[in-house]
C-alpha cells in the first residue's frame, strides 16, 4: 500500500485517514482515483450530502461529485467516496459485504470495522492489478460477497469460500483469539489482511483458472485439484501438518493440504509481495545488501508502475527488502515479520500467479469446469448476522 500526501497542504496521509492532522482537511478515498483526496462540500449543491476536491487545487467540475459511503455516515466506519452518479449508498467495498455481524452485539462494531478496513486494503491491491471494478455499473458490486460472522452457542463459523461467497469469523478480529489460533493451528503468519488475500485466491480460481481455459497449466505447477478435498484436509491435520521438507515446494505449510490450498497461499503471497513493494517504492526505499562486494544501490520500484512488471525485478526487489523487514524487526526485539523462505519452486508457482494476472486472456479451449470450495463450504454456521443492504 502506497503512502499519500495531502493534496491541499502536502502533509503525509496514510489510507485509513479521514482528516489531515496537518491542515484539518477532510479526506476521503476516491476509488475512481484510487487515491486519498481532501474534500470538502460542494456549495449551493443540487442534492445534499455532496462533496467535491478541496479548491483551490481542485477545479470544480460537476463530473467528479461524491457522496459518502453510507457506512461512514451511519457508523464512522469507512472513509470510500461513492460516485454521485452511482445508485448504491455504500462504497464498491461496503457494498461487497452481504452479511454483517449483529452491531448492537457488545464488540461486534469494532471487530466490524477491523475487518473492512483489511478488505478495503485488499480491494485497493485487487483493483490495483486490474481485478476489481472501481466504478462498476448501476450500482453493482464487483469481485467477491463477503459475509462476516459471529459464533453463537453450538453455531461454528468456518472462514473460508465458497461458490463466490467469502465467510470470515469476526473473531478473527480480536488480537488474542487469532494468535490462539496462530499457535494451535502452527501458523506463523496470520492476519485479517491474510484470511481475506487467501479466500480471494479461491475466488479468483475460478475466472482466471477453470474459466480461463489453464487447468492443465495449473495442474502441473500445484498438481491435481480433483483430489477429495475434504480428504485430504483431514489428511493435513491428521498429520499434524505438513511433512518434512515442504519448504522445497510450497510458500506455506498450509500449501501442502491441497493444490487449491497451495494457489491460494500462493496467489495471498503474491499479493503480499506487491503491496510491500509498492510501500517501500512510495518511501523511496533504496538497498544495499550488508556483505554484498558490489555494493550496488538497489531502488524498490512499484510493481504498478508498468503495465506488466517483469517479475524477476520483482523478486530482486522483494529478497533484499524483507530481509531489511525482518532485520529491523528484529531491532525491536519481535519476530520475523516475513517468516518465509522461498525456494525455487514456490518461485515458480508466485510466477505462475504473476502471469495469469497480467495475461487475462484464455489459454486454451475451457476446459472441465471444477468449484474449488474451502472449509466454510462444508458449513458457515452463526446467526448473529444482519443483511447488508446493498
Amino acid at each position: 500500500m502506497k503512502t499519500f500526501r495531502c493534496d491541499h497542504c502536502g502533509h503525509p496521509l496514510f489510507f485509513e485517514n479521514v482528516q489531515c492532522l496537518h491542515c484539518g482537511s477532510a479526506l476521503a478515498f476516491l476509488p475512481d482515483r484510487l487515491a486519498l483526496c481532501a474534500v470538502e462540500p460542494v456549495p449551493d449543491p443540487p442534492a445534499p450530502g455532496l462533496w467535491q476536491r478541496k479548491k483551490p487545487y481542485f477545479r470544480a467540475n460537476a463530473h467528479h461529485h461524491y457522496r459518502l459511503c453510507q457506512n461512514h455516515t451511519r457508523y464512522q466506519a469507512c472513509n470510500f467516496a461513492v460516485p454521485a452518479h452511482d445508485p448504491n449508498p455504500l462504497c464498491v467495498s461496503c457494498r461487497q459485504t452481504r452479511v454483517l455481524p449483529d452491531l448492537s452485539m457488545p464488540d461486534n462494531q469494532t471487530r466490524w470495522y477491523r475487518v473492512e478496513v483489511a478488505k478495503r486494503r485488499l480491494f485497493y491491491t485487487l483493483a490495483k492489478l486490474g481485478l476489481a471494478s472501481v466504478d462498476p455499473p448501476a450500482g453493482e458490486r464487483d469481485g467477491p460477497v463477503f459475509q462476516f460472522l459471529a459464533e453463537l452457542p453450538g453455531q461454528q463459523v468456518l472462514t473460508g469460500h465458497c461458490a463466490g461467497v467469502i465467510t470470515l469469523n469476526i473473531s478473527e478480529a480480536d488480537d488474542a483469539e487469532r494468535v490462539r489460533r496462530r499457535v494451535a493451528l502452527h501458523e506463523p503468519y496470520r492476519t485479517l489482511l491474510g484470511h481475506l488475500r487467501h479466500e480471494s485466491g479461491h475466488y479468483y480460481w475460478d475466472s482466471l483458472i477453470t474459466d480461463a481455459g489453464r487447468l492443465e497449466a495449473f495442474r502441473e505447477k500445484f498438481g491435481d485439484e480433483r483430489m477429495n478435498y475434504s480428504q485430504a484436509l483431514n489428511s493435513y491435520y491428521a498429520a499434524g501438518g505438513a511433512p518434512a521438507g515442504w519448504q522445497q515446494d510450497h510458500v506455506s505449510a498450509y500449501a501442502t493440504a491441497h493444490p487449491w490450498e497451495d494457489w491460494a497461499e500462493t496467489w495471498a503471497h503474491y499479493l503480499h509481495m506487491v503491496d510491500l513493494l509498492e510501500t517501500a517504492s512510495s518511501y523511496n526505499t533504496r538497498l544495499v545488501v550488508p556483505g554484498d562486494d558490489a555494493q550496488a544501490v538497489e531502488e524498490v520500484t512499484s510493481p504498478f508502475e508498468r503495465q506488466a512488471p517483469d517479475f524477476d525485478q520483482l523478486v530482486e526487489q522483494w529478497v533484499p527488502l524483507t530481509l531489511l523487514l525482518n532485520s529491523l524487526n528484529r531491532s525491536l526485539g519481535q519476530e520475523d515479520a516475513y517468516p518465509f523462505a522461498l525456494a525455487a519452486q514456490a518461485l515458480h508457482k508466485l510466477r505462475f500467479v504473476h502471469e495469469v494476472i497480467y495475461a487475462r486472456a484464455p489459454a486454451t479451449a475451457p476446459q472441465e469446469n471444477t468449484v474449488a470450495p474451502s472449509a466454510s463450504c462444508q458449513t458457515a454456521g452463526g446467526a448473529s448476522a444482519a443483511v447488508n443492504p446493498a
